[in-house]
């Protein structure tokens, strides 16, 4: 049994669940939906040349990660970057945002500063944030138990939408450095650093430079600025969100058929926070390319050429960044011994 299992997450379930409800899905459609187009958010076309772009998406179990601290004013943060990092993968400007918040019981405060997070990412992807809901369950949830929802809304024109008809052979692949392990794998991180090594969240553990609440709760980098100043210059032709699923899976998403990518896992190092769960987890390589990010949170195609023009833009920005594989003739996706 993988280390995701046995933290309680069934992949093939869910797996399972979404083929199930695709029947489902097919049926609420209308002319002007795109679905084949981009990969990470689904596109209705309002013109001829234009696209809305939307994506929906949550925080899952980092929420208990805040909830335990007592920290609540970053998660929101993270909300948003799950969302516009995922519109911006089709080259769509991020427009407007609203959360959904659930609660077991309204503490105006809480809410509050969970809601302040969402405006601050909002900020950071330039988007506006548009409204919302709060909901009280009690009795299904208990007292101090929350959980969050988000949607964001984006537009693009044709010529600038991002995604597999772009790609070509002999591509390179980019990757965008991550703020830690942003909002996916928590379930297998609880219980790996504190169920099963038994850490605490107000400890600094070996090999890191912080209390590991600081370390589990860094928010998620929002790319989707530096995205759409690269994808503005003619220098991207896709993008992967690394989210959950890891490199294996988010990468080949924005593969056109025929084609597969090759990974340098050497060419950038991984923080240290990722060896740490994989070893209280006794986690494989392998397993944790499935689950976690690993230090890459963006992974651009490029045309071979643009890398250099690219990584200077990402670094201006502040982003930092590496050449670290290629696409070439095959499928999926492959790490270099």
């Amino acid at each position: 049994m993988d280390p995701y299992t046995r933290a309680g997450v069934d992949i093939e379930a869910g797996a399972r669940a979404v083929e199930l409800i695709k029947s489902q899905a097919a049926r609420a459609t209308r002319s002007e939906v795109r679905s084949s187009i981009g990969g990470f958010a689904g596109a209705f076309e309002i013109s001829p040349d234009r696209f809305l772009v939307a994506a929906t998406d949550g925080v899952g179990t980092k929420c208990e990660i805040a909830r335990r601290a007592g920290k609540f004013n970053t998660i929101g943060i993270d909300l948003v970057a799950m969302c516009a990092d995922d519109v911006v993968c089709v080259g769509a400007e991020p427009l407007f945002f609203l959360d959904y918040v659930s609660v077991g019981k309204v503490i105006p405060e809480e809410v509050a500063s969970i809601v302040e997070g969402v405006a601050t990412g909002c900020e950071q992807a330039g988007c506006a944030l548009l409204g919302g809901e709060t909901a009280e369950h009690p009795g299904v949830m208990e007292p101090e138990e929350f959980d969050l929802a988000g949607f964001c809304v984006g537009v693009v024109t044709k010529s600038d939408m991002l995604g597999p008809e772009k790609v070509q052979d002999g591509d390179l692949l980019i990757g965008l450095e991550a703020s830690g392990l942003h909002s996916n794998g928590f379930s297998l991180v609880r219980q790996a650093l504190l169920e099963d090594a038994g850490l605490r969240l107000d400890e600094t553990p070996r090999g890191l430079s912080r209390p590991l609440v600081e370390e589990l709760l860094e928010p998620t980098r929002i790319y989707s600025p530096l995205i759409l100043d690269l994808n503005s210059r003619g220098l991207i032709r896709a993008a992967a969100h690394i989210t959950g699923g890891g490199l294996y899976e988010n990468v080949p998403r924005v593969l056109p058929s025929g084609l597969g990518a090759v990974i340098d896992p050497g060419s950038w190092t991984v923080p240290p926070i990722f060896d740490l769960v994989r070893e209280a987890a006794g986690a494989s390589r392998d397993e944790m390319f499935y689950v976690l990010n690993m230090g890459v949170g963006m992974v651009l195609v490029v045309a071979k050429g643009d890398e250099e023009a690219v990584l200077s833009i990402a670094q201006r920005n502040g982003y930092r960044g590496w050449a670290i594989g290629e696409v070439g003739q095959g499928s999926g996706l492959t790490l270099r011994s």
